[in-house]
């Protein structure tokens, strides 16, 4: 069976965040960049991802979708890129716990913010990240207790909660805190962040000059 890594994505989306997994790990992988339109809604690619978004990866014939699984998954594929705390390392723990976080409370304050959607205050208890204060507090407390989300070495649940970190600063759906700020130039500069960033930049299409 073939370990070809196949990624789809788009520049101007989540799978970014897969991009940067990607280079982090340092194994050949194939993109195949889809449009928001025909590509990821034509029926060769529902078959990958019946949502129709991106990013998704094939390695092999196993495909992932949703970025945070695609960067658990691929730190547990390739346990030799050091991208994981292995089994049974206390560290697992915290790894797990602020990806999983990230890719649920937080994002889901984040994106309510930036739609301008406001849950009451008495209907804070039907919803997971409670208030938008409580999932910001959380993180602010989970990057000021170490370098890293984990501990004291990167992983990719850095590339996660980093990637969110650092576009709602960008975005101004999150606040830009020193302990936030602090963390994302920590991780800003990586060299497997700046190819990334600087891949998808190109294939970004440019806006025309007016």
């Amino acid at each position: 069976m073939s370990d070809e890594i196949v990624f789809y994505t788009n520049p101007m989306s989540r799978g970014r965040i897969a991009r940067w997994m990607l280079e982090e790990l340092g194994r050949p992988y194939r993109t195949e960049v889809l449009d928001f339109g025909t590509g990821m809604k034509a029926p060769e690619y529902l078959a990958i991802n019946p949502m129709g978004k991106v990013p998704a990866i094939r390695h092999g014939e196993t495909v992932v979708t949703e970025a945070a699984a695609i960067c658990a998954y691929l730190a547990d594929a390739f346990p030799e890129a050091g991208l994981a705390p292995p089994h049974g390392d206390p560290r697992r723990a915290p790894y797990y716990r602020w990806m999983f976080f990230a890719a649920g409370p937080l994002e889901a304050a984040l994106s309510n913010k930036a739609l301008g959607l406001q849950v009451p205050q008495e209907r804070s208890r039907m919803i997971g990240y409670g208030t938008e204060a409580d999932a910001v507090n959380a993180l602010e407390s989970a990057v000021s207790t170490s370098d890293y989300i984990a501990g004291d070495s990167f992983t990719a649940a850095d590339v996660y909660v980093g990637s969110q970190i650092g576009w709602g600063m960008m975005f101004g759906t999150l606040e830009k805190r020193p302990a936030f700020e602090r963390y994302w130039a920590r991780l800003a500069g990586r060299p497997a962040a700046i190819r990334a960033r600087e891949i998808d930049d190109v294939l970004t299409p440019k806006q025309p000059a007016e």
